[in-house]
């Protein structure tokens, strides 16, 4: 995953989307229940987009913007 694809994900263009942009967009409008399963599914991705959520810019440590 990327810093891009979490940009992305935050306003997706379907037809030019990454998969993983997906996958975060996907958890970002989730209810409940759909988000349970996105989590078991992809934890990483999960992981990835909270670290990005509550990163300054959503730079992880050691990336540039």
């Amino acid at each position: 995953m990327s810093l891009y694809e979490y940009q992305e994900s935050r306003e997706p263009v379907i037809s030019t989307a990454g998969f993983y942009a997906l996958i975060m967009a996907a958890m970002r409008r989730a209810d409940t229940d759909n988000l349970r399963k996105l989590q078991t599914c992809w934890p990483e991705v999960w992981a990835e987009l909270q670290a990005r959520y509550n990163a300054p810019g959503g730079l992880l440590p050691g990336e540039e913007g």
